[in-house]
């Protein structure tokens, strides 16, 4: 899958592995090496972080395909970590895990079909804009340390998406876009689930290494997080997923939890 680039060949074979293992046709073994970076189609163009060109808020039909392209852009990312998750780090964790990361795999896959789709409605697809590498630059800073990752990917960059997902589900509404408002919903859902993996994980490997869960969160994202935790926080949604709000006493200013 990593090495698919065509993003539809990439998103057979994500549902593709996630069904293979369910039904017991993948062995829980690891005995291949995760490629360095994954293979990426031509289009979009990959920009650094600071040339992207500046967004719409989502009230014309400019700035939600804008919105729309990111975030499938962010999806098609997510599906490269997720399997980067079970394949690197898999061997030292019971079955358990692979599940939930190869599940986490095939629906980053359903939701990035589901924004393609939307955008081709709209006159657009991927790759029609450019796009940042900053989901696959948090995991090459994670690569030799599933506590680092879990904490920075889904902890941090996917909780973030918690917080700003229903105000941008208000603008697309208020612009009458129903469908792509339903679309950010249904992904939503989907990502309280994924922090919740996460979390639950980390917690996890916390107890059985010794570390004390919320001080050795807090290490991991002033070590390998560049950049800064913004609230308003989704208390709600968070806490849903098992991510108190404890864990950002000490990294976000006390006055801004």
């Amino acid at each position: 899958m990593l090495l698919a680039a065509d993003p539809y060949d990439k998103v057979r074979k994500a549902r593709a592995a996630a069904r293979a293992w369910r039904r017991g046709g993948l062995a829980h073994d690891f005995d291949v090496a995760m490629p360095d970076r994954p293979a990426r189609p031509d289009r979009p163009e990959l920009l650094p972080a600071n040339r992207m060109p500046k967004r719409g808020r989502g009230g014309s039909e400019r700035g939600r395909i804008a919105m729309l392209h990111a975030l499938a852009h962010i999806e098609f990312g997510a599906i490269d970590l997720a399997v980067d998750m079970a394949g690197r780090f898999g061997a030292a964790f019971p079955r358990a895990f692979v599940d939930d990361w190869l599940s986490v795999g095939a629906d980053e896959a359903m939701h990035f079909v589901l924004l393609d789709r939307r955008l081709r409605s709209m006159g657009s697809g991927y790759g029609a804009l450019p796009a940042h590498d900053g989901l696959w630059e948090a995991a090459e800073e994670t690569r030799f340390d599933v506590l680092a990752r879990l904490a920075i990917v889904p902890m941090v960059l996917e909780a973030r998406g918690l917080d700003v997902t229903p105000a941008t589900v208000e603008r697309f509404e208020a612009a009458g876009d129903a469908r792509s408002a339903a679309i950010l919903t249904r992904i939503y859902t989907d990502e309280i689930r994924h922090v919740s993996a996460g979390t639950r994980w980390f917690l996890s490997a916390c107890e059985s290494r010794g570390f004390l869960p919320v001080p050795h969160w807090h290490k991991l994202v002033s070590t390998h997080f560049r950049g800064v935790l913004k609230p308003p926080f989704n208390d709600s949604a968070r806490d849903q997923a098992g991510l108190s709000r404890e864990f950002y006493r000490g990294v976000v200013p006390e006055g801004d939890v």
